[in-house]
């Protein structure tokens, strides 16, 4: 495997001291995930302490481990252990000496909605283009990008990192510290407005993404959204040169022209600077085509191969929790799960609402019903209950068939619906799983969303076990013939 890190390079870059020589192909936080050859970095929070795990992780095969305090147990390891001031901010200082090493080109991603997505959509254009790298799953805040910058090996060549953020000052500390070429701000929505007065102040949160940009760098900024203005008016504050802004308006500069969707997905039809294209992807939505052209404007803005990276993106497939679909055998046909149950909030409700709406088609049976399965979208302060009641006419708009909800919040929703909308609401995910799956007829389609502290991804597991249960018998009998 490639040599990541060096024990000499680990010392320079952490002010550590070790006097071991070795060579780490990876970096862990997680001695239940570290692979061998990682470098085990100890971190330490008010509710954990990764040095009780260091041990063990050296025993599974760790290059060294990263601590600020002895360990018990490491008699026998003392040459595979680098010992600094404060394992966080060596964590930091690895990440800054791997962007510091690298010529790569980097991107980097916010927004309230649309983050992971979007930076999937770039890492697949890219990759087909020279090496690429992009942080992993949801390594999104103060501990997840240094994590995942010190991951990006030193050859690469275009480097796609996502910023997350729940309170005011958290994205531009990350922005400088991945110091990107392209920053591009997906959207701004309401979401943690618990810790926000007003959505304006999340739009000024997100715009800091450009306090980190590289001299002569470009900001890509959602030309539809109703804070266009406000984040279009910070550029010069944070004196970016370029400016680039999508949507679906025909005065921005990468354009989505026309979406529909196909039995594989979604075709798109789009415009970067007056240059039509037409692809394919295998992801469904209105919400998967925006991402795409958000992606495919920061591959023209890199001076890559826009064709090229769009017709990468027919192999792009949804992440877990976040719009993949799964067909799922019932009796008398099939039905058609789409799982998004790792985040919500209430523009990707109704984005989702949108999509389901051009669901037209049966997919294993005669009933066709479209069925929503929501659960609480959290973070949103006082107006909580209100943003849930007001799906309503977003989810009558799109002729939902039937509304199952689960939680507190979701109640209001519930409430709101007209009767013949209303399925059954629960207090919670685990309750309202046997209750929908009790519902289920061939040809529904079923879509689940919540925030990831609604726990849906219960209602999602308990669909895919009931599907296994009922196909064990049929499985016993083919297996015995």
């Amino acid at each position: 495997m490639t040599i990541l890190w060096t024990s000499l390079d680990v010392v320079s870059a952490t002010g550590g001291s070790g006097s071991g020589l070795w060579n780490a192909t990876g970096v862990s936080i997680d001695s239940r995930t570290l692979q061998k050859g990682d470098l085990f970095i100890a971190l330490k929070g008010p509710n954990f302490d990764g040095h009780q795990f260091a041990t063990e992780a050296l025993e599974k095969g760790a290059a060294a481990a990263l601590i600020q305090h002895e360990i018990k147990g490491s008699h026998g390891y003392h040459d595979r252990l680098v010992m600094v001031k404060d394992t966080f901010a060596a964590l930091q200082n690895l990440g800054e000496a791997a962007r510091v090493r690298t010529q790569a080109r980097i991107v980097a991603v916010t927004g309230s909605v649309g983050k992971t997505g979007t930076k999937e959509a770039l890492k697949l254009s890219l990759s087909v283009q020279g090496a690429t790298y992009a942080s992993e799953g949801n390594l999104n805040n103060h501990w997840g990008v240094p994590l995942s910058l010190s991951r990006m090996p030193a050859d690469t060549k275009f480097g796609v990192f996502e910023l997350g953020m729940n309170h005011a000052g958290e994205i531009a500390p990350l922005s400088k510290l991945v110091r990107p070429h392209i920053a591009i701000i997906t959207n701004v929505e309401a979401a943690h407005l618990e810790f926000f007065a007003s959505v304006a102040e999340i739009a000024d949160e997100k715009a800091a993404i450009m306090a980190g940009l590289e001299p002569d760098g470009t900001v890509l900024l959602p030309r539809d959204n109703p804070l266009y203005e406000r984040l279009a008016n910070t550029v010069e504050d944070y004196k970016c040169r370029h400016t680039i802004s999508f949507g679906a308006g025909g005065d921005s500069t990468a354009r989505l022209v026309a979406w529909s969707l196909t039995p594989d997905g979604t075709q798109v039809a789009a415009e970067f600077g007056g240059q039509r294209i037409t692809y394919d992807m295998i992801v469904s939505g209105r919400h998967w085509a925006l991402n795409s052209i958000v992606a495919l404007a920061a591959v023209d803005a890199l001076d890559a191969d826009l064709h090229l990276g769009a017709a990468a993106l027919a192999k792009l497939s949804a992440p877990v929790g976040r719009g993949a679909r799964v067909r799922i055998p019932v009796s008398g046909g099939s039905l058609l799960l789409i799982d998004e149950s790792y985040n919500a909030s209430p523009a990707a409700v109704r984005v989702l609402a949108e999509t389901l709406a051009q669901m037209h088609q049966p997919v294993g049976g005669a009933s066709g019903r479209i069925i929503m399965a929501l659960g609480d979208m959290l973070e949103l302060g006082s107006s909580a209950a209100a943003l849930h009641a007001d799906l309503a006419s977003s989810l009558q708009a799109a002729s939902i068939d039937l509304v199952y909800t689960a939680g507190s919040l979701m109640k209001s929703l519930h409430n709101a619906l007209p009767q013949h909308m209303r399925g059954i609401h629960a207090s919670d995910s685990k309750t309202l799983a046997p209750i929908l799956i009790k519902a289920m007829q061939a040809g529904d389609v079923i879509a689940i969303k919540g925030s990831h502290g609604s726990r849906m991804g219960i209602v999602v597991n308990a669909i895919k076990a009931h599907s296994i249960d009922q196909t064990k018998p049929e499985q016993l009998v083919t297996s015995g013939q």
